[in-house]
């Protein structure tokens, strides 16, 4: 692959930087489907790819060959499978999502059920997926004041991603609903729902 910088982390990891987002998510999905011999796990951010090891059985540098010689095609989608998630579209911020877009209300309804979105990476908090792929519509600011609490389940908005709270938190995204559906437990494997690679599909009901 082009544009990559691979980084060791002690004995025990290689961190890969990429270009943008999609090479990302491209190397993310060929690694998955094909992953190198000695990797644990796969950990996606905005613009690396973490790579952890087995420092019993992995070579680092053989890793790192194995990275360098990925060829990125024309993915079909990053099959983690689909994510069916249920909303009811009364958030707070919907007006102003709708005013900021130059949508009217059930116009942003209509480009968030519409499109599907796929979990890009996790952060912020456990359990929280940043989704992509969505409508060029929807891309809104954040907030400019954070929330000291927003509830588990609210469902937003902030720069090209949509996101569901999984827990109560403060948060700065632009809220335009809310699921029932529980996006993080601890007593269930795996805890997340909203995983790299898994697809979404809001939905809206009332």
């Amino acid at each position: 692959m082009s544009e990559v910088r691979v980084l060791r982390c002690a004995d025990s990891a290689l961190l890969v930087e990429l270009a943008d987002l999609p090479a990302v998510q491209a190397l993310h999905g060929e690694l998955r489907d094909s992953t190198p011999d000695g990797v644990l796990d796969l950990v996606p951010a905005a613009r690396t790819l973490l790579l952890r090891l087995d420092p019993d059985r992995a070579d680092p540098a053989a890793v790192e060959r194995a990275v360098r010689e990925v060829r990125v095609g024309e993915r079909r989608g990053d099959d983690g499978g689909l994510l069916r998630v249920p909303v009811v579209y009364d958030g707070a911020d919907l007006a102003e999502v709708a005013k900021l877009t130059g949508l009217t209300e059930r116009e942003v309804v209509h480009e968030h059920t519409e499109h599907p979105w796929t979990v890009a990476f996790g952060g912020f908090a456990p359990g929280f997926g940043y989704l992509t792929g969505g409508s060029p519509k929807l891309a809104v600011p954040r907030r400019g004041e954070s929330r000291t609490r927003v509830p588990a389940g609210a469902v937003g908005l902030a720069g090209e991603f949509s996101g569901v709270y999984p827990r109560e938190s403060p948060g700065g995204w632009q809220l335009i609903g809310r699921t029932h559906l529980e996006i993080w437990r601890t007593d269930r494997e795996p805890p997340a729902l909203l995983r790299p690679g898994v697809r979404v599909r809001f939905e809206e009901v009332s």
